[in-house]
């Protein structure tokens, strides 16, 4: 390994676990921005997904990360000293100490000739990294509170945000934004590299802060009054009977974008001349090879990029109203084929099944141990992390359940993989991870691990096992990854370890041949958010996982992985009821 390379991996141990190659290629520099677009991720088919990739801006602000990211957060009437887009903004509904929706008009004075405005609607989500990173994450949703606007065409932004990483000294600041957005261009009239343009240009706002804090010296929130600060920032907290009376809102994504929970009656009224006028004037085409486009956008002109929208005419509506016809149909034959499939039974540790090919969507697999770092035996000397080589445990079987209830001590259950290898006087012992998603619908996601050699020979592991819930949760570690996805989950998910039992509430179940840990995911107000966002995307999701216990004397380490799974393309729709799991 060369001392560039040497180097890398050590930077990269220090601030991730886990080892992945970078997503991003530089395709341009503009403005002292430099410019990356994202490698489109292949679905469980093996075949691209459709959609723009994302787009980032990468650039250095003299400011510290705190006042960058009161700046970023602010949506009154102090942004438009930076954000030449912005026309106002307001917060929609609060939701908790991390999370609101927030509306934002936009001025069309940057956009190309011709175009209306542009209006977004987000959930947004944000939070502080033990470094003093900030992170700020949001996508499009739609709100009762807020339906389209009258002279403003709503994009949708499938992912976006900001990451604000400090230097040693606090200042100046390393600034990441990101965005893959759907302008909602007029597709047969609109040049195609209109969305990389504006794109770009979207993005060239973080110059614009950059010039700003240089013209205030960094100070640029020392001079806001408290008042101001505050408004932004500190949001008010919602009443509980208002938050009672809203409809849900959910998530946009690029499946999902003709999904809204509107009636077809409903959808029908909008379906009228009046559309018309969300559309832009019409521009010459250009049929512009893509390679060409990213390159040619790194400048002024115009490129090439997918775009969505289509106008609706008489003939389109007729058509669309035929084929939702032909989708209701299939959708309630797939709900009879949904029935008949739950009257199958199934075994606890069999609801899930294995592919070590990776091609099946809804399966698991074992993941590469050589993705995670782990502490080497030098650690408490020079923090020093090297690749796992194996693991202890072996996976063998996975559980992808629903139930209308906490459904806790799954190992105990008769019939079940861990007490048929009980029954049979079997010496194998059983580590499994219980993760819990709690809401109207409760999902489990289990994790069977197999250890086939004494608890004795290792000694961590069996004080783990045998010790009390205190020592438990001061050292069991996680370590995600999101290997396919979208930005936006990427992001929200990180690769850092995290020691589960200081963030989350976990419940120890002891048996004979095991040692169960149901994770409640609920019990944190921070990981229902990402796990919230995590749902929405998830058949587009591969996760990966490692878990460990922590090593903290000469005696414990190196540290060694428990065990590893790879998640391809989970689905809800295919999780199992517990009423159709077999107990006997």
């Amino acid at each position: 390994m060369d001392m560039a390379a040497a180097s890398f991996m050590h930077v990269d141990a220090m601030t991730f676990d886990v080892i992945a190659p970078s997503p991003w290629k530089i395709f341009g520099c503009q403005n002292g921005l430099r410019l990356f677009k994202e490698a489109k991720d292949k679905g469980s088919n093996g075949k691209q997904r459709d959609g723009s990739p994302a787009v980032m801006a990468v650039g250095v602000i003299e400011g510290t990360s705190e006042a960058i990211f009161r700046t970023l957060m602010c949506l009154g009437q102090s942004r438009i000293e930076w954000d030449f887009s912005f026309y106002r903004g307001c917060v929609v509904e609060h939701l908790d100490g991390h999370t609101d929706i927030v509306h934002i008009q936009l001025y069309n004075h940057w956009l190309p000739w011709g175009t209306k405005r542009r209006d977004l609607l987000l959930r947004r989500y944000w939070r502080r990294e033990e470094d003093g990173t900030y992170v700020i994450l949001y996508h499009s949703v739609i709100h009762s509170k807020c339906p389209p606007q009258n002279g403003y065409v709503r994009a949708c932004i499938k992912s976006g945000g900001h990451v604000i990483t400090p230097t040693k000294h606090d200042k100046p600041s390393i600034v990441k934004h990101m965005i893959s957005i759907d302008w909602k261009l007029w597709k047969p009239y609109m040049k195609k590299g209109a969305t990389v343009s504006m794109t770009i240009r979207f993005l060239e706002r973080i110059a614009a802060l950059r010039e700003m804090f240089k013209a205030k010296e960094g100070n640029y929130f020392s001079e806001l009054s408290p008042a101001v600060l505050t408004s932004d920032i500190d949001l008010p907290v919602i009443e509980k009977e208002e938050i009672k009376t809203e409809v849900d809102y959910k998530m946009i994504t690029d499946e999902r974008v003709n999904e809204a929970k509107n009636p077809v009656s409903s959808n029908l009224t909008r379906l009228d001349d009046a559309a018309d006028e969300f559309y832009d004037v019409p521009e010459p085409s250009d049929d512009e090879h893509s390679d060409l486009a990213w390159a040619s956008n790194a400048s002024p002109e115009v490129g090439c990029m997918e775009s969505y929208h289509t106008k609706l005419t008489t003939a389109n509506i007729v058509k669309k109203l035929q084929d939702l016809t032909v989708q209701k149909k299939g959708y309630m034959d797939l709900q009879e084929m949904a029935r008949d499939q739950e009257c199958v039974s199934f075994c606890y540790g069999a609801t899930l099944q294995k592919d070590q090919s990776f091609g099946i969507p809804c399966s698991w697999a074992a993941a590469d141990p050589s993705s995670f770092l782990i502490r080497a035996d030098s650690y408490l000397a020079d923090q020093e992390k090297v690749k796992a080589k194996s693991t202890l445990m072996q996976m063998v079987a996975a559980d992808w359940l629903r139930s209308d209830r906490r459904e806790d001590d799954l190992a105990s259950r008769p019939g079940g993989i861990v007490q048929r290898y009980a029954s049979q006087g079997r010496p194998e012992f059983f580590f499994i991870i219980n993760i819990q998603v709690p809401g109207a619908t409760t999902y489990n996601l289990a994790l069977y691990y197999m250890l086939t050699s004494p608890l004795e020979e290792t000694p961590l592991l069996e004080r783990f096992v045998n010790g009390d819930d205190s020592f438990r949760n001061s050292r069991f570690k996680l370590i995600p990854y999101i290997s396919k996805g979208s930005w936006i989950v990427k992001q929200s998910v990180g690769k850092k370890a995290c020691l589960v039992g200081q963030a989350l509430e976990v419940h120890y179940f002891r048996g004979r041949n095991y040692l169960e840990l149901g994770i409640d995911v609920g019990s944190s107000t921070v990981a229902r958010g990402v796990v919230s966002l995590v749902l929405g995307y998830l058949n587009n999701l591969v996760i990966e996982m490692a878990f460990l216990i922590q090593g903290n004397t000469p005696e414990e380490l190196p540290e060694f992985l428990l065990g590893t799974c790879r998640l391809n393309h989970l689905d809800v729709s295919k999780s199992i009821q517990t009423d159709s799991v077999r107990i006997s």
